[in-house]
């Protein structure tokens, strides 16, 4: 039991594993104790007999080639040539994916910003419509003739629109006057229907930023709001009547367009 430290190391000692200093330690103690030095003959001929058959049987170099072919081949390796499609297609997806990814964030930023341009838009012609509202002469030419309002912008805005017939309708023309949005110039009707006011806008589509038109909606003030683009021109109908009141005018002024 006291020399099984030693004889641990004596494999390690006859293949010159250990360190110098170590090695002569073990030497001196081999010298010295019959029965380690019993144990290293041992070991001795166990290895001289293990070298002598690695020798007797060594394979010739076209048996270890065979052998190497056959580990190589069945070695699963993520790189071989049958994985190349895969990383392929993976690669092309993910490529798709990307560009998906960041198309579908442009548009929504695009849209975004179209949004927020119109809701602009929108909210700077409602504050022209209620300075309408607020003045007292809300409009510079006033006619409930529309073959009287329209030559009046003759001149002064750089397009033309029609006007419809307003007979057998609820609705009734007070007048026009200028208006301006981005510095472009355009003109604002004034409707009237029972006890409410509609402003009808009309402005060059080119002269406005990009933004949505066929829209619906109310605004923050509870104004009703309708607009769409026609041959270059945009119109925009806002007022406080009914959301039918509105629409029929808008049919009207489609009509007439």
């Amino acid at each position: 039991m006291a020399c099984d430290s030693w004889t641990e190391k004596l494999d390690a000692y006859f293949d010159g594993e250990l360190p110098p200093e170590e090695a002569r330690t073990v030497h001196e103690h081999l010298r010295g104790c019959p029965g380690c030095a019993a144990e290293g003959v041992v070991r001795l001929q166990q290895k001289r007999a293990v070298q002598s058959a690695a020798q007797r049987y060594m394979p010739d170099p076209a048996f270890r080639a065979r052998i190497e072919k056959t580990i190589a081949a069945r070695r699963p390796s993520i790189w071989s040539r049958s994985w190349i499609p895969v990383f392929a297609a993976t690669a092309a997806l993910l490529i798709v994916a990307i560009g998906v990814l960041s198309l579908n964030r442009s548009r929504n930023a695009e849209r975004q910003s179209e949004f927020q341009s119109e809701r602009e838009l929108v909210s700077e012609l409602v504050d022209q419509h209620v300075a309408t509202l607020a003045s007292t002469s809300p409009v510079d030419v006033v006619s409930t003739d529309r073959h009287t309002v329209k030559p009046w912008f003759a001149g002064k805005i750089p397009f033309t629109f029609n006007l419809p017939e307003l007979q057998d309708s609820p609705f009734t023309l007070a007048g026009g006057r200028l208006s301006y949005l981005n510095q472009s110039p355009g003109a604002e009707l004034l409707f009237r229907v029972r006890q409410h006011q509609i402003s009808v806008f009309i402005f060059q589509e080119r002269g406005l930023p990009a933004a949505q038109a066929d829209k619906s909606a109310p605004t923050a003030l509870s104004f009703e709001v309708r607009s769409w683009r026609h041959n270059g021109l945009r119109y925009f109908v806002i007022g406080d009547a009914s959301p039918k009141d509105l629409d029929t005018l808008s049919e009207l002024l489609r009509s007439a367009g």
